[in-house]
């Protein structure tokens, strides 16, 4: 089955057990059913069941799942057998976060350059990145081997730069700025609102309030 007939919810649920099997490796776990799966990650089993299958099913009747291959056959699906060269545009308090997470080189992600518009950021140095001036990321782009650019900027010039991206040949954007780009279909962009993620934990605070109260 084709990639594009699985429903985005599922695609939402594989890097959750992506993190939990790297887990159970950890712990020197290699075995586990879809039951004792379930415990641990909060789904069903039989949603955990219905999600592989979409991909083939990893799992053996009376023995379970293999934690080791279905960590293994998960990453491919998510691509993190490749490797990934990004830039990062804004080199703020969010950006420097970004840049500080090793976890995105040891996943793949390998941040190449750090742009940024503010005459004052230029030449500083960032762990072992010079600021650039985001005037030449289309040039630099253009010319070297980038898949991805991450967006650390403000929704004001988030789309002129996305364009000049697009331009330039990057296929993936990963979008802090508080706007829904318009890009290309072959162009995939995966936003993060932070404002509405926090607005959706107040709601569900207000909601777990409200049904205490009634208690």
């Amino acid at each position: 089955m084709g990639n594009k007939n699985i429903s985005m919810a599922v695609i939402r649920r594989l890097p959750k057990y992506y993190r939990y099997l790297a887990d159970l490796l950890s712990r020197d776990i290699h075995r586990i059913s879809s039951k004792e799966l379930s415990e641990i990650i909060g789904f069903t089993a039989s949603q955990i069941r219905q999600d592989l299958n979409n991909f083939g099913g990893f799992g053996q009747q009376g023995y379970g799942y293999n934690v080791e291959a279905l960590h293994r056959e998960i990453g491919k699906i998510l691509g993190l057998d490749k490797k990934y060269n990004a830039v990062l545009v804004g080199a703020g308090n969010l950006g420097q976060a970004l840049i500080n997470y090793s976890g995105f080189r040891n996943a793949g992600f390998n941040i190449v350059e750090v742009f940024d518009a503010n005459p004052r950021m230029l030449g500083l140095k960032l762990r072992e990145y010079e600021i650039k001036d985001s005037e030449d990321i289309q040039e630099y782009v253009s010319k070297h081997d980038v898949n991805i650019a991450i967006l650390c900027i403000p929704k004001n010039g988030a789309q002129e730069v996305a364009n000049r991206l697009v331009e330039a040949g990057v296929k993936g954007i990963w979008n802090f700025a508080p706007i829904d780009l318009e890009v290309p279909e072959d162009v995939i962009v995966e936003s993060v609102n932070l404002t509405e993620s926090l607005f959706t934990l107040s709601y569900l605070m207000k909601e777990n309030d409200d049904l205490l109260s009634k208690k």
